[in-house]
C-alpha cells in the first residue's frame, strides 16, 4: 500500500504582515513557515491572501469568497487570519476600526469559516509607542474573544515590542514592516504553535 501525503491546505488571510511587505527575500513569515513545515515532513498547500492596508473588517468581508475555491476539495482545510495594526491606525483623529468593530469582525470571520478550523495570529508592534499602546490593548481583547469562541490565538505583540531586531528593522524600514531578520523573528514566534496545531491532523490522515 502506497502512502500519500494528506491534502492539507491552509489559507493565510490578513494584512501586509501576512503578505510579507518589506522582506527583501520575498518570504515573509508565511513563506518561512511553509519552508519549515516541509523540513519537518508536513506537506502543506499554502495560499497567501495578505492584502496591504486591510483591516479586520476588510478581511471579514472578503474571507469566505477567497477561501472557498481554494479549500473546496481539501482533505484537511485550515484558515489562519491575522490583522490589527491597520485597525489601530489613526484616520481623521480616530482609529480606522473601533475595538468593538474589530471584535465584531472576528465573530464574523469565525462564522464565515464555518466548520473549517481557524487560528488567529495577533498583531505585532510598530515603531510608534502611542500606536503600540492601542495595538497592545487590541491584542488583549482579541485574545479574550478568541478564547471565548474557541479559536487558537498566537500573540505577537509582547515578543516584538521590546525585541531589538524587530524594532531596529521596523525603524530602518517604513516604521511598520521589517526586513528579512524581522520576519525571521516573527516566524519563530508563530511556527511552533501553528505547526503543532496542524501536525496532529496531517499525521492522523489515512493511508492509501
Amino acid at each position: 500500500m502506497a502512502t500519500t501525503d494528506p491534502d492539507v491546505r491552509v489559507c493565510f488571510v490578513g494584512d501586509s504582515f501576512v503578505a510579507g511587505l518589506g522582506d527583501s527575500t520575498g518570504l515573509g513569515w508565511v513563506g518561512r513557515l511553509a519552508n519549515e513545515s516541509h523540513r519537518r515532513g508536513i506537506s502543506l498547500t499554502v495560499y497567501n491572501l495578505g492584502v496591504r492596508g486591510d483591516t479586520s473588517m476588510l478581511v471579514c468581508e472578503r474571507l469566505s469568497r477567497e477561501v472557498a475555491p481554494r479549500l473546496a476539495h481539501a482533505e484537511i482545510p485550515r484558515i489562519v487570519v491575522s490583522f490589527g495594526v491597520n485597525d489601530t491606525a489613526l484616520e481623521n483623529g480616530t482609529t480606522r476600526v473601533s475595538r468593538e468593530e474589530s471584535l465584531t469582525a472576528l465573530r464574523g470571520i469565525n462564522t464565515a469559516s464555518g466548520p473549517t478550523e481557524l487560528m488567529l495570529i495577533g498583531p505585532p508592534a510598530v515603531d510608534d509607542d502611542t500606536q503600540n499602546e492601542r495595538i497592545s490593548a487590541l491584542s488583549e481583547v482579541l485574545q479574550e474573544e478568541s478564547q471565548r469562541l474557541g479559536i487558537p490565538f498566537v500573540g505577537c505583540f509582547e515578543s516584538t515590542v521590546d525585541n531589538f531586531v524587530w524594532r531596529h528593522e521596523v525603524r530602518e524600514g517604513d516604521g511598520f514592516h521589517p526586513d528579512a531578520a524581522g520576519y525571521e523573528h516573527l516566524a519563530t514566534i508563530i511556527q511552533m504553535p501553528l505547526l503543532e496545531w496542524l501536525t496532529p491532523h496531517a499525521n492522523g490522515a489515512s493511508q492509501q
